[in-house]
């Protein structure tokens, strides 16, 4: 059983009060605890270079049977929020967030990870950053860390990283972001069509891929579109499906696109954005066409 029962954010917190501790890195990352996980703050490069681009990531490591949130949770919960404290000259850009699993039962529907994680931050250096001093960058990481009860967690950590003018070299966590690299959706393939229609209490996605798929799995990044625990109906077509994804009851205005991780057999995950249009008045009702044999 996940933290909650009928609406986003009504879970039931621990007595514990938030609990926080500090972690000021000169050099190496350091663990730093919150309840049931650790976070450190890695670095894929050993220095910085000034004009380029490096990565930072969020290395979390959860106790057995917790989890914690994707950016759109599902039913309940909450994403991790990172405030960035950045020295001048170096910007943050969007958090790369892996492909989660779903959790919870058949009437409760979370998106998340257990076990490790790691969160990629890719970052900027402006031209003009300079050379003399070691870049500190520090997080503050508030997060829901949830099992039967949720609890709330907060860490800081930082590192400082030198400033240099030559190619940055790997550091000894290079290896844990390629991996992490491999975990995030892809672009879709230029040969695949998508199209999403809008229905009375669906969406129907339907994929020509050029290939016979019997599984897939839809991930929304918008929260309130579908219904997270409801069954999501794949009839599967010679070179494509048709996916079936129930309206969410909370869903008040039309969505213009549909966005969100759509996740093939063999963990293939590709991120979709694709506009939706209306069934045309006196379309049959809802539902999907036989499948392909």
């Amino acid at each position: 059983m996940i933290c909650a029962a009928t609406a986003r954010f009504r879970f039931r917190v621990s007595s514990l009060a938030f609990f926080a501790l500090t972690c000021a890195v000169p050099a190496h990352a350091q663990w730093v605890s919150f309840p049931h996980g650790t976070v450190q703050l890695l670095t894929e490069t050993n220095s910085i270079a000034p004009g380029r681009g490096f990565s930072l990531g969020l290395d979390f490591r959860l106790e057995s049977g917790w989890h914690i949130y994707w950016v759109n949770p599902g039913d309940s919960g909450d994403p991790p929020r990172v405030q960035w404290k950045l020295p001048a000259g170096i910007t943050a850009e969007a958090m790369q967030w892996p492909v989660p699993h779903r959790l919870g039962s058949s009437s409760v529907a979370d998106y998340g990870y257990t076990g490790d994680v790691l969160l990629i931050a890719p970052m900027r250096a402006s031209a003009n950053l300079p050379l003399q001093s070691p870049a500190k960058i520090g997080a503050q990481v508030k997060l829901l860390v949830c099992r039967e009860l949720c609890v709330p967690g907060k860490a800081e950590v930082s590192v400082a990283l030198p400033v240099s003018s030559g190619i940055p070299a790997p550091s000894s966590s290079r290896a844990l972001f390629s991996a992490a690299r491999r975990s995030l959706p892809q672009p879709t393939p230029k040969n695949w069509r998508l199209t999403v229609k809008e229905q009375k209490n669906t969406f129907v996605l339907a994929a020509h891929t050029g290939f016979h798929v019997a599984h897939a799995q839809f991930f929304p990044l918008g929260d309130d579109q579908i219904e997270d625990s409801a069954p999501q109906n794949l009839a599967s077509l010679a070179e494509g499906f048709q996916l079936e994804l129930r309206k969410s009851g909370r869903l008040v205005n039309s969505i213009s696109r549909l966005k969100g991780v759509l996740v093939l057999p063999s963990g293939r995950a590709y991120q979709i954005d694709v506009p939706v249009r209306r069934a045309a008045p006196g379309t049959p009702g809802d539902g999907l066409g036989r499948s392909a044999n």
